[in-house]
């Protein structure tokens, strides 16, 4: 364990910094630009993206830097990656890199929920459940919670347990973000 912190440590600590400038010499390139999120992001603007290009528009969201984030996640999701479209979401329920969008913000958690993504089930289970961006369905809510939950996901099954109450789940210094609008 003691490793792992270590080594994220130091990659963390490599992301974090600027690329050091490349050198080129006879014996090749010195501190090839390969490991930072600049690299990242042209790589995925090239359409070449995988797990780890993914993972980047987190250090990127958490960096501040939301537009690249979103170009990231943009490319990621549209390749299939579930987990960006859910951080899609994230992003435009919250106003990271745009406006707050809330009708986005329950298409990605669709669409994420399509591909039979256990988060995405559950988040767009509350987007029904709350009428967050969709229009309200109680039951249909309902059914992707159970779908989220059938998978495994914990959540969704004390979701279940506590009889739906979205409240549950939600802090409630957002629960104004939440309330229908009659």
């Amino acid at each position: 364990m003691k490793f792992r912190c270590v080594s994220l440590f130091l990659v963390a600590g490599i992301w974090g910094q600027a690329a050091l400038a490349e050198e080129a010499d006879s014996g090749g390139t010195l501190n090839p630009d390969e490991m930072s999120l600049s690299k990242s992001l042209t790589r995925a603007l090239e359409g070449d993206v995988d797990m780890v290009i993914c993972a980047q528009g987190y250090m990127l969201t958490k960096k501040g830097d939301h537009d690249a984030a979103r170009k990231i996640f943009q490319t990621c999701a549209d390749k299939g990656w579930t987990g960006t479209m859910t951080w899609m979401a994230y992003m435009d329920q919250n106003g990271l890199g745009a406006n707050e969008d809330p009708e986005a913000a329950a298409r990605w958690d669709r669409k994420a929920a399509e591909a039979g993504d256990p988060i995405g089930e559950f988040n767009y289970g509350l987007d029904l459940l709350r009428g967050y961006g969709v229009e309200q369905d109680i039951d249909l809510g309902r059914e992707f919670i159970d779908r989220s939950a059938q998978q495994g996901f914990e959540t969704a099954e004390e979701l279940k347990q506590l009889d739906y109450d979205w409240k549950s789940v939600t802090p409630d210094a957002d629960e104004w973000k939440f309330q229908r609008i009659y």
